[in-house]
């Protein structure tokens, strides 16, 4: 074949450090468009991201070049940098992440649930959630190494 043809979405998923609720409501939409930012300039495709004051979802879109973990990486040095710059000191990211794909036919649906992060975790804990997207995705995990 001549060309290589990808269809790639992935759901991603990190908290602040010890998910402390420090991304703050009148900055918050800054750093998810900061966030999308550093996605286009990677030449990945932000399809949307959000989230509350503990953790940061996003619906990326992947080129057959991009290795996800270096992905993660730039976004979380990045955006840590823009959040010191913005005066607040004391912020880092949690150092895992949670990537789970995505099927074309599901990108909707992904882009609504990231949308309403806010509404949603009025009704459920980040960890709680966190526990239903490694079930529903099929993810092995080890208790003692989620928080």
């Amino acid at each position: 074949m001549p060309a290589t043809h990808l269809s790639l979405h992935v759901h991603v998923v990190f908290s602040t450090k010890e998910r402390r609720r420090i991304i703050a409501d009148p900055w918050r939409d800054d750093l998810h468009a900061y966030c999308g930012g550093i996605l286009k300039n990677m030449n990945a495709t932000p399809e949307a991201v959000g989230g509350p004051g503990d953790h940061v979802h996003l619906l990326v879109g992947l080129r057959a070049t991009h290795a996800l973990a270096e992905v993660v990486r730039q976004i979380k040095r990045g955006s840590s940098e823009w959040i010191h710059k913005h005066g607040v000191r004391k912020f880092a990211w949690q150092e895992g992440y949670g990537a789970f794909t995505v099927s074309s036919s599901q990108v909707a649906r992904v882009k609504d649930y990231i949308g309403k992060q806010i509404e949603h975790h009025r009704r459920k804990t980040f960890e709680e959630e966190y526990l239903e997207l490694l079930r529903l995705s099929g993810v092995e995990f080890d208790d003692r190494y989620l928080w």
